[in-house]
């Protein structure tokens, strides 16, 4: 499987000729979302869910379709009917070749006052996780995480501490986009050095194979 990073939140997975993009949203490049053949989205929030970018994919390409939460499925299921798949915790299916497994509910807390929407993560061929916007425990073997590094809703020991219950391989980071270049450093030395798994910063448009 190669695994190529898109900017911020964006991941594209290829496999046997056929490409999985996960939460293509605004701060991804305009194409992330272009030529996938399956479409996954964790959550609601404009940084991993575009609706444009979605209907463009969808609009190009008859074949391409989408599995996501109630609260993104509700926005393209009408537009695109048997295209877009409401998925949530549990729940197993196959999108493109890749078998994905759906892990948790909930987005993690920004803020008491604020009310929690629903976020779920996706497992991929029991390898690669993308918990979108919380930090899920899937509660099987991850070979690897993509770990949300730099968010409203995080801080670095919550990130260290994450990596550690997870017990991936290796961690990749993502959720950057907000994250400075003179911060990067200092993220990298503490993810590595007390995370306890291997720990890799793909510049976006990047590769690796898995």
């Amino acid at each position: 499987m190669k695994l190529t990073k898109k900017s911020h939140a964006c991941i594209r997975l290829e496999k046997a000729g056929r490409t999985l993009v996960i939460d293509p949203g605004v701060f991804s490049e305009p194409d992330a979302a272009a030529g996938a053949d399956a479409l996954l989205v964790t959550h609601e929030h404009p940084d991993h869910f575009d609706e444009g970018r979605l209907r463009v994919a969808l609009d190009a390409d008859p074949a391409v379709e989408v599995w996501t939460l109630r609260s993104v499925a509700g926005q393209l299921s009408a537009a695109f009917p048997g295209r877009v798949h409401t998925v949530g915790d549990g729940d197993v299916f196959t999108a493109a070749g890749f078998d994905v497994r759906v892990h948790g509910e909930l987005h993690a807390v920004i803020h008491p006052d604020l009310p929690r929407i629903t976020n779920v993560g996706f497992l991929v061929d029991g390898a690669v996780f993308h918990p979108g916007d919380a930090l899920t425990v899937p509660g099987e073997p991850v070979e690897t995480l993509m770990l949300p590094v730099m968010a409203p809703w995080n801080k670095v020991a919550e990130v260290i501490d994450y990596v550690r219950e997870v017990g991936p391989r290796r961690a990749i980071d993502i959720h950057d986009a907000l994250l400075t270049d003179l911060a990067r450093p200092v993220y990298d030395t503490h993810i590595r050095n007390l995370g306890g798994a291997e720990h890799r910063r793909l510049a976006s448009g990047e590769s690796t194979e898995l």
